[in-house]
């Protein structure tokens, strides 16, 4: 989709920079990478396109969408965020979440997103149920991310690359255990450790296992554990994307 940017005063542009250095040195101070990029995907991850409601627009600052289901422990970072949070009051909590998981990529050694500020606050949360569902397979992958977003098979793949970050607390989804071997690090070890099968101490769940069921996901799965370079691009494309998703939109 074609992009229109707002243009935002010199003085918002230098906030979004400066605020950026420091979410760097906070984000490797704390080691917090995965739960910031989580808090920008669940943010931006419930972008409803029939409706145009949903999205990256702040309202993760809402009581009532950190309580959804989906979004267990999601206070942890909003609370380690606050400190950096406090410092830019004129940066929209839009603009702020999603340059956190721009950052958050990028400090664990991923590929660099382009970031364009000027989303504005979004005054009420979204319901309830518009994220994904990691019991469930392909076709729910589909209807969440292609039906509802508007994303493609290819942004499908590359983003669940993403779990080569952190691990699944059972306090909070269920689930225990990291996908990769240092859930620290931004790099292709997802797919690699998603082809070589289950491993004692590694997590694969019902949507990682079927990535490697699909006719068109699999290729894909191989392509990226090949090719960490052709993952980075395609990774830092779809994340762009979902980041921006009902944002500038012509």
């Amino acid at each position: 989709m074609t992009k229109s940017y707002p243009t935002v005063s010199e003085d918002y542009q230098k906030a979004i920079e400066k605020c950026k250095r420091k979410l760097r040195g906070l984000i490797a101070e704390k080691n917090c990478a995965p739960i910031i990029v989580r808090l920008a995907w669940h943010s931006a991850g419930t972008f409803d396109c029939a409706s145009r409601t949903g999205g990256p627009f702040g309202t993760m600052r809402f009581d009532a969408e950190q309580g959804h289901g989906a979004n267990s422990g999601i206070h942890i970072a909003l609370r380690l965020l606050d400190p950096i949070r406090e410092q830019f009051p004129t940066i929209s909590f839009a603009d702020f979440h999603q340059l956190a998981g721009v950052v958050a990529v990028e400090v664990t050694g991923g590929p660099e997103i382009p970031f364009h500020p000027g989303r504005e606050d979004k005054p009420q949360p979204p319901p309830e149920g518009r994220l994904p569902d990691a019991t469930k397979g392909c076709d729910h992958l589909r209807q969440v991310f292609t039906k509802q977003m508007g994303l493609s098979d290819k942004d499908i793949v590359a983003l669940s690359g993403a779990h080569t970050l952190g691990r699944c607390h059972k306090d909070r989804s269920g689930f225990e255990g990291a996908w990769t071997s240092n859930p620290l690090i931004f790099d292709n070890s997802y797919f690699k450790e998603l082809l070589s099968g289950e491993k004692e101490g590694l997590l694969q769940l019902v949507s990682d296992k079927a990535l490697l069921d699909d006719p068109v996901f699999r290729p894909l799965v191989e392509k990226y554990a090949a090719d960490e370079e052709a993952f980075f691009a395609d990774y830092a494309e779809a994340h762009l994307k979902l980041s921006e998703l009902g944002f500038a939109d012509v």
